[in-house]
């Protein structure tokens, strides 16, 4: 995949870094740990937003580099919220790309890029993205998002890893085959890094199906473990695993209140049984054609 400068309507090429703007060139990891998380396509359950919400509100953090708004986002497609107070407008709730500075619950730092998914200039903003992995020296790249997937909210929430290099996904068995799937900023991210040498790489929770449009934090504490284990962070998950007990018990008690339902969310558990225990016996090497979940 080749990347470079974009020329705008007038005929003029545009770099990358115009893109952003570098608030300080000082940080204090040292070939930090670069965590990724762009809300929009990829959110189901809006597993990554809460998972960024809960550490930027428990772990210290300040903003390193922001991106340039109106080169990104489509405004009359994507319309900011307004605030009218009886005769005057008070505030916009502007959508925001940041790339911040966290220092994890040991006092590691790493770096965080978080925001939602901007609508234009995929391209010169995966090549920005790519020169300040270049900048600050990022040893490893990590994205989370979430997807929907045909399993019951009564089980463990399991992980689709993915990464430039598949040592690096060595110990998670794969859930699908070969696919196409709509493109998406995160993949075309991780896709430049490996083309240009550096490791990445991501994990897509998989929320249940009937959930994608609700909050479910499961997704999001599962998210934090593997980002956890893959970057040797130490991310705070128990606000959030709270949560996720008290959306779990919420959950529970509406689909208590209709019969379909609890017989769909058991015939699910019957499926996800079946291939856990298919995986399990196979050394988690069942393909995804052997795969009722498929």
């Amino acid at each position: 995949m080749v990347l470079g400068r974009r020329a705008d309507d007038n005929g003029v090429m545009r770099e990358p870094s115009e893109l952003y703007e570098l608030l300080t060139d000082e940080i204090e990891a040292d070939s930090p740990v670069l965590v990724h998380s762009l809300s929009g396509f990829l959110d189901a359950g809006q597993a990554g937003r809460l998972a960024v919400e809960h550490l930027l509100a428990t772990l210290d953090h300040r903003v390193v580099a922001t991106f340039d708004l109106d080169d990104l986002y489509d405004y009359r497609a994507r319309r900011p919220r307004m605030t009218f107070l009886t005769d005057h407008f008070a505030a916009v709730d502007l959508p925001t790309l940041e790339l911040v500075e966290v220092t994890d619950a040991a006092g590691v730092p790493f770096l965080l890029l978080h925001g939602q998914e901007p609508d234009h200039a995929w391209q010169r903003l995966t090549q920005a993205v790519g020169e300040l992995v270049e900048r600050f020296g990022v040893r490893l790249t990590v994205g989370m998002h979430a997807i929907p997937w045909p399993v019951p909210h009564t089980r463990p929430v399991d992980v689709t890893a993915h990464a430039t290099d598949s040592s690096l996904v060595k110990a998670h068995a794969p859930w699908v085959g070969s696919l196409e799937v709509p493109g998406h900023l995160s993949g075309m991210i991780e896709l430049h890094l490996g083309d240009t040498g550096h490791a990445a790489m991501g994990f897509a929770a998989h929320v249940p199906h009937y959930l994608v449009s609700a909050e479910y934090p499961s997704a999001s504490v599962t998210l934090l473990s593997h980002v956890s284990a893959a970057g040797g962070l130490t991310l705070p998950t128990d606000a959030l695993a709270d949560a996720a007990d008290q959306a779990l018990h919420e959950i529970a008690a509406q689909i208590a209140q209709n019969p379909e339902n609890v017989a769909a969310v058991e015939s699910l558990e019957a499926q996800y049984d079946a291939v856990a225990s298919s995986r399990e016996l196979e050394g988690a090497a069942a393909t995804p054609e052997d795969s009722p979940m498929s």
